[in-house]
């Protein structure tokens, strides 16, 4: 596999990076805002990070120019359903803040990461125009934007993510009616449920599983429905339960109290029926049981869970207060997501002769 010399940007916790550097990308240069982010790849990859505004470093890039690839993840509030979506909010610029540095570098390609949002709602039609206008302005030829699933790609997690792909000289894959995603199709794998994942790390408390969120637990007084016992709302705060057989939702940003995923230890460990389900039943045929309370098996997902809910590697450390590990792990994207876009760009490169 041939090592091309990468820059990342909105870097985070470093996410992308991991799977993009198993991919064969040598990362020699990062960029981050969040401090403890920034301490967290420093603790994990050898490369250079600079902490702080990507403004204020494009000007001093030009050391970076024999550089093949720039990826990133530029914030998506301004651009998430779960956000305000506003299109004056500033962190909706930095989109082209990214491009603003593939101009400076001139890499061969570029992959830009954000919220399945900016790829499908009519309502950011031109930010996506603006971006494809922008990247065939700076000469990449073959531009496509891609929309994945991470569980058709081995990670626990209903997160579904735009890639935006930009390549020069890419003349072979510009006649392939397939396109980037015909380089994908042999990445495809079913992902593990969440109960064979968590009980790789064994129950909470436990020496792989002790970064515990104590946010506690009540009931909605007045639960929102779903036909899913796994939608809706049926506990207060925005913590939603996690089905131990299937996959978690998005992993939010704001973890760490009551937005933290809930989890039905009993079922998950001990093989037992889904509490959540049963109470789910209850409510659903109309009755609305009064003075229960949720049970004590009943609790948030810890730190090393959404961990590998992230497919972060076993041994990735982080750095900050709880709160802001679970931030960390929430904004980042799925290093095996990332390590599929990483190695189907790397086969297009070859294949492109670049």
């Amino acid at each position: 596999m041939k090592t091309r010399k990468s820059i990342s940007l909105f870097t985070g916790a470093g996410g992308m990076d991991v799977g993009f550097s198993r991919a064969g990308f040598d990362v020699v240069w990062a960029n981050e805002i969040n401090k403890d982010a920034c301490d967290t790849y420093r603790l994990n990859h050898k490369g250079q990070i600079d902490c702080g505004d990507i403004r204020d470093f494009i000007d001093k890039l030009d050391s970076h120019k024999d550089v093949d690839i720039v990826f990133g993840g530029p914030p998506c509030q301004g651009f998430s359903v779960a956000g305000k979506m506003d299109p004056n909010d500033e962190r909706s610029q930095l989109i082209f803040s990214f491009m603003d540095v593939v101009e400076k570098v001139k890499p061969k390609a570029f992959v830009l990461e954000n919220v399945k949002a900016l790829a499908v709602l009519e309502k950011w039609e031109p930010v996506r125009t603006a971006l494809y206008n922008r990247a065939r302005s700076l000469g990449y030829d073959f531009v496509e934007l891609v929309l994945l699933n991470a569980t058709e790609y081995g990670v626990p997690q209903k997160r579904e993510r735009m890639f935006f792909i930009g390549i020069k000289g890419a003349s072979k894959i510009s006649k392939n009616l397939d396109g980037f995603h015909g380089f994908l199709e042999k990445y495809k794998k079913v992902a593990s449920p969440i109960r064979d994942l968590f009980n790789q790390l064994g129950p909470i408390g436990t020496e792989k599983n002790n970064k515990i969120c104590r946010a506690k637990i009540t009931l909605a007084r007045e639960p929102i429905l779903r036909r899913s016992a796994y939608a809706g709302m049926i506990f207060n705060g925005a913590g939603r339960p996690i089905d131990a057989n299937g996959y978690s939702n998005t992993l939010p940003a704001s973890m760490g109290g009551n937005r933290t995923p809930i989890i039905d230890e009993n079922q998950v460990f001990n093989g037992g029926e889904s509490w959540i389900e049963n109470y789910h039943s209850m409510l659903w045929a109309g009755e609305r049981p009064e003075n229960i309370t949720p049970p004590n098996f009943l609790r948030r997902i810890t730190v090393d869970e959404a961990s590998r809910i992230q497919t972060f590697p076993n041994d990735y450390k982080f750095s900050g207060k709880q709160n802001s590990i679970y931030s960390q792990i929430g904004n980042a994207v799925p290093c095996e997501l990332a390590y599929v876009v990483g190695s189907a760009l790397q086969e297009v490169l070859d294949n492109e002769g670049l």
